[in-house]
């Protein structure tokens, strides 16, 4: 059983204006905790440090401060076999994956890379896992539609054995008809392997249906968490009643929430609430 424990990850980037330098801070203390069988959602606008978050978990950044701790069995997951347990699957299965290369070739490569054996059984039975079959094994990202390109790719990420998993927005570049698919995918193996899951996104509708738990980030800030029903359908904080505002939603049946841009600024600076303890705890 492998957990991932995010403690106040904080993430700074030098910009520059002119002749200036700045400090643009765009993760601020966030914590978390990814668990065997559980699903986190990490909702908000562009920009409020989602994606960034999720590439310091897959070690593609590295934290200003702050840590990342994966546990397998109760014990420390030493650095070099960081990725034999957290995987990532990026936002757009068009650019992921080398066009030049067969499909077997993406899912050869991290199983040879991790030491496992890499014959064309494993790759089969990868395919397997993801429901394509195995004779797409043979052809080339450019021959696959847009739903088994990203169903490649979470076989890839898969394939070392990972048992924490970021995905980063992979339904967002799909069209509409597929994303219920690509969803119920990373469901059941969720469910059936005990994956830990990161999921990211700006749906609140896809938040709320395919995660256990909500975090809701305003400029680098968690301004409110908790279990996914109770973060979507009694938002607290005014951000997040802004984007469930922004939302489409026929089950709301009219409901709106009267929230104005100053509100947000004035609550994203002041407090998050938490819905476990049903306390508003100090951010800033």
């Amino acid at each position: 059983m492998t957990t991932l424990e995010a403690r106040e990850l904080v993430k700074d980037f030098t910009v520059r204006s002119g002749w200036r330098r700045g400090r643009l801070r765009a993760v601020d203390r966030v914590s978390f905790t990814l668990t065997p069988g559980r699903t986190v959602a990490l909702v908000g606008e562009s920009g409020s440090g989602k994606s960034t978050i999720a590439r310091m978990i897959a070690r593609l950044e590295r934290p200003t401060s702050g840590e990342i701790v994966v546990e397998a069995d109760g014990a420390r997951v030493p650095d070099r076999e960081y990725r034999d347990h957290v995987q990532m699957v990026f936002q757009d299965p068009f650019a992921s994956l080398n066009p030049f290369h067969t499909v077997e070739h993406h899912l050869v490569r991290p199983l040879r890379l991790h030491g496992l054996p890499s014959g064309s059984a494993q790759v089969r039975a990868l395919l397997d896992r993801v429901s394509l079959p195995g004779e797409l094994a043979s052809r080339r990202p450019h021959e696959l539609s847009g739903g088994q390109r990203q169903r490649v790719a979470i076989a890839r990420a898969l394939a070392p054995g990972a048992k924490v998993v970021v995905a980063d927005e992979p339904v967002s570049m799909l069209d509409v008809s597929i994303r219920l698919g690509v969803l119920n995918l990373l469901a059941r193996l969720q469910r059936e392997e005990s994956l830990a899951v990161l999921y990211i996104t700006h749906d609140l509708a896809t938040a709320r249906h395919f995660s256990d738990d909500i975090l809701v980030l305003y400029k680098g800030k968690v301004v409110e968490r908790g279990p996914a029903d109770d973060v979507i359908l009694t938002p607290r904080h005014p951000y997040t009643k802004l984007l469930a505002e922004a939302a489409p939603n026929p089950e709301a049946r009219g409901r709106a929430f009267t929230v104005d841009q100053a509100e947000v600024e004035r609550a994203g600076r002041a407090a998050a609430y938490d819905h476990v303890t049903g306390e508003w705890e100090e951010v800033a």
